[in-house]
């Protein structure tokens, strides 16, 4: 039986490929009507209505009270479906992830983690506070280069410290960096960096400056709305957004709930240091990213990568391994979704 860290999406991975991903994989009905009727109570479009959509919205798909919920959904009816050959040491994951991975640690129960989701993806959305910007911190090989990933950090911080400006550092994803700021900073950012592919420096669309100070009035309603006794000693050990372990038995679970509806909500989550710290503690013999979507995998091999992880230099080493003895399993590649499932027997 092989080792698993399991790692959880974020915001921007139930996109136009994915519609349709609960009516295929979420097996639990009577748990999906649970979700459907809680939204529906909160006068929001249930879940089943918007995964089985004729067609794909950007602008009703990626709103933060509706892909919150789907991804959390999509992710916890994943987790529930990894094999028996299998043995889960430990679970991590990215951004609102972080809600998904209390869930799936035990922490939080599938229901508490749903009203936590759509509680928090609800104020999100309608408070919209600023926005996030991608932009890459290494090439194509993906070989680390930490001078020029230092000298984009002292750009951010510059132009976060100029009147008028909020700019700052909002997930550290593997090769990326996620900004987060208002109108005039991450202008500024733009103006100031190359453009890369066509593709990048790239807004996310409705994502709001998570995870910077931007959002403490977002985390003080969280904290007024979700109390404390949601929160429970987890089974599986939790890997954060700062690479802190929550171990089972051993949680204050007053700090778990502060961590999540403050820290978590306004400061930087720092992704490539959490699958440094899962690869390093736990020593898995794979990764497992659970769906929706595949766009996480790329973070989490660069992350390893920068880790140093079993020798990994670059994209091409990382390629030989996963051809050789894949070290990464994407739920979303229905390949890799069929180890991660092997010996299912419930």
């Amino acid at each position: 039986m092989k080792t698993a860290v399991v790692v959880c999406p974020g915001r921007g991975t139930y996109n136009k490929t994915e519609l349709g991903w609960l009516g295929r994989h979420f097996t639990d009905r009577a748990l999906l009507a649970d979700f459907d009727a809680r939204r529906r109570a909160a006068g929001r479009v249930s879940l089943s209505d918007l995964d089985g959509a004729a067609t794909y919205s950007i602008s009703t798909h990626t709103r933060g009270d509706n892909a919150s919920s789907l991804i959390y959904a999509a992710t916890l009816g994943d987790f529930t479906a990894i094999g028996d050959d299998l043995h889960v040491v430990a679970v991590t994951g990215n951004s609102m992830g972080w809600y998904s991975t209390l869930a799936c640690g035990g922490a939080l129960s599938p229901t508490g983690g749903f009203e936590v989701v759509d509680t928090m993806g609800a104020l999100m959305q309608e408070r919209l506070i600023g926005g996030q910007i991608v932009y890459p911190h290494v090439g194509d090989d993906w070989r680390p280069d930490p001078a020029r990933k230092a000298g984009l950090l002292a750009l951010v911080a510059e132009i976060g410290a100029r009147p008028g400006h909020t700019l700052s550092l909002s997930i550290d994803l593997g090769g990326m960096l996620v900004l987060a700021g208002d109108a005039a900073g991450l202008a500024a950012f733009e103006a100031s960096v190359p453009p890369i592919d066509g593709r990048f420096p790239m807004r996310l669309a409705n994502h709001a400056a998570f995870h910077s100070a931007l959002q403490a009035p977002v985390a003080e309603e969280g904290r007024r709305r979700l109390p404390p006794s949601l929160f429970a000693q987890p089974r599986l050990p939790m890997i954060d957004g700062r690479g802190h372990v929550w171990w089972p038995g051993a949680c204050d679970l007053e700090a778990l709930w502060r961590y999540t509806l403050d820290h978590q909500v306004v400061e930087t989550y720092d992704f490539t240091r959490a699958i440094a710290v899962a690869a390093r503690e736990f020593a898995p013999d794979v990764f497992v990213v659970t769906g929706p979507g595949t766009t996480l995998g790329g973070a989490v091999a660069q992350s390893l990568i920068a880790a140093d992880w079993c020798g990994l230099a670059d994209k091409a080493a990382f390629q030989a391994r996963q051809t050789r003895e894949p070290i990464l399993l994407s739920m979303g590649i229905p390949e890799q979704r069929a180890l991660a499932t092997a010996g299912r027997t419930a």
